[in-house]
């Protein structure tokens, strides 16, 4: 087999997981699939930069999350939420339980999204991608002490969001006064 058939390959492979991450940075699912687009292509274009031996998915990571940068820098840091609307757009189950899963996955969705970009992109790449520690202090360019901070800080942030009342779900992020 080929080197460019095995990267074409692994780059299949991978793209369900990069689509997760990329929508949870984004906040959208059309934005993140532009965003995993633009992130192939750049791979596709720069495949001889992958070295060989090192953990594809994590440069492909670093990748998504690098044009993500970018495009925060030219946006002048505006961060938007995952549309509600969107939220309603998975399916679901007929029975109570399955319906009382679907609000509580909507509104931990809507929290995650609410969290600034640098403790998102931490929760979903060690809590969503089980990415170790130290593989998601590399995608980021991060020390893995920052990594065990920012996943401490978001879980803990998720924890007060989730434990409010539901009218304070609708309130932008911040801190309480």
């Amino acid at each position: 087999m080929s080197a460019s058939v095995e990267f074409s390959d692994q780059l299949l492979a991978l793209l369900p997981k990069l689509r997760r991450f990329a929508r949870t940075l984004t906040g959208s699912v059309d934005e993140g699939d532009d965003l995993v687009q633009s992130a192939c292509e750049r791979a596709l274009e720069r495949a001889d930069q992958f070295m060989l031996g090192t953990r594809f998915d994590s440069w492909m990571y670093r990748i998504v999350q690098t044009i993500w940068i970018d495009r925060l820098s030219q946006r002048r840091h505006r961060e938007e939420g995952i549309d509600p609307a969107e939220l309603a757009k998975y399916p679901g189950g007929d029975s109570v339980d399955a319906a009382e899963g679907k609000i509580a996955l909507a509104e931990a969705r809507r929290a995650i999204a609410k969290l600034p970009v640098d403790l998102r992109e931490v929760l979903v790449l060690v809590s969503i991608e089980e990415l170790p520690y130290r593989e998601a202090a590399e995608v980021l360019g991060i020390p893995i002490g920052t990594v065990m901070s920012r996943l401490s800080r978001a879980r803990l942030t998720l924890y007060e969001m989730m434990a409010e009342p539901k009218t304070q779900m609708s309130k932008p992020f911040g801190r309480k006064r």
